[in-house]
């Protein structure tokens, strides 16, 4: 089948790119922009090749949102899908390795397909994730299944991570060690706080505004997300964002530096000395110290937030089913060749 497969490679531009990490763990990967039939037609074809290959024996585990179609053409799907560049909050890090872990011991004739359209980081996660969870219940072929998913961590998705998914790898790995322990108690965030501005206005600064997300629901807790709201339209961008889980601070004080953040680590408007410093407490009560003072002539806010800019949720829409049916669908494009690539990670 491989042979037949790599007939239809067309060199320098591929349509997804399936790649057998480990002999039972496989990566399909689709363009974020990919052109929406394009992307219907490969994921026949992507279907077509796995039941070829596999018959009814592969589980597909959708990284990216819910799709009516993926679920028709393949007869075993999980959807557990996050926002691209994101990372997946932990409980859905568990919850995916469990669902890997159970298939695969089931039958030794299973493997699992992990489906993502969008970046490279979020197959890089998961991989990353299992790659410590297997080894709680090592077998004796463990250490070869570890150097493949380390070595398709490292060859392919490695510079594809965002600085928060690399720290829920390392928060993941870490709570299943031992070597992080785990906070129960509630934490307060009293203050959040940004020393250098970042450039993204003529003449320096900007106008930022800040939304703070409890696994993507808008709330006042755990994961932020700044932008800078540009003043003659109706538009924003995104300055940083940071996500971060309770669970791991331990003290009053979370500090991230610039290559820490989300967006900002890669953007030259962010100064390289820049920080975010976030301030907790216990309880609700104000730091005594840290009052912020209103009446300070030289901080004006706009408390404004009616403003439908500031409003818009950035996560609401995300999981929305779309009307995705093949079936009924007229394909365009039909006289354009399949381009395609399918490798095997090599262990050595």
């Amino acid at each position: 089948m491989t042979l037949k497969v790599m007939e239809h490679v067309m060199e320098g531009h591929y349509d997804f790119d399936l790649t057998y990490i480990t002999e039972r763990i496989i990566s399909v990967f689709f363009l974020p922009d990919l052109e929406e039939q394009r992307y219907q037609r490969n994921l026949k074809e992507v279907a077509s090749m796995l039941k070829s290959k596999h018959q009814d024996n592969f589980l597909l585990l959708n990284l990216s949102e819910n799709r009516n179609d993926i679920t028709r053409l393949n007869p075993k799907v999980q959807d557990h899908g996050w926002p691209d560049l994101h990372a997946p909050p932990l409980e859905r890090i568990c919850a995916i390795c469990k669902a890997m872990e159970t298939w695969l011991t089931s039958d030794l004739q299973n493997v699992v397909v992990l489906h993502c359209k969008g970046h490279r980081g979020k197959t890089g996660v998961i991989v990353a994730a299992y790659m410590h969870y297997s080894k709680i219940s090592a077998g004796a072929d463990q250490a070869l299944t570890t150097l493949a998913m380390r070595k398709f961590c490292e060859d392919k998705v490695s510079s594809s991570l965002q600085p928060s998914q690399n720290r829920y790898i390392y928060y993941f790995s870490g709570l299943l060690s031992g070597t992080i322990k785990m906070n129960s108690s509630p934490l307060f965030l009293h203050q959040i706080l940004i020393p250098s501005l970042p450039n993204f206005q003529t003449g320096g600064g900007f106008y930022p505004f800040l939304k703070i997300y409890q696994s993507l629901k808008l709330v006042y807790t755990s994961g932020v997300k700044c932008y800078h709201r540009r003043s003659r339209a109706a538009e924003r961008e995104v300055v940083f964002r940071v996500q971060f889980h309770t669970c791991t601070v331990h003290g009053a004080q979370l500090w991230f530096g610039k290559t820490e953040l989300d967006q900002a680590s890669t953007d030259d408007r962010f100064p390289p000395d820049a920080t975010v410093e976030l301030i907790f407490s216990s309880g609700p009560e104000k730091i005594k110290g840290r009052e912020y003072n209103k009446k300070d002539s030289s901080i004006k806010v706009d408390y404004n937030i009616s403003d439908h800019v500031v409003r818009w949720d950035s996560y609401e829409n995300f999981n929305l089913h779309r009307e995705d049916s093949i079936e009924s669908k007229k394909h365009a494009h039909q006289g354009k060749k399949k381009c395609y690539k399918i490798s095997r990670n090599p262990t050595g």
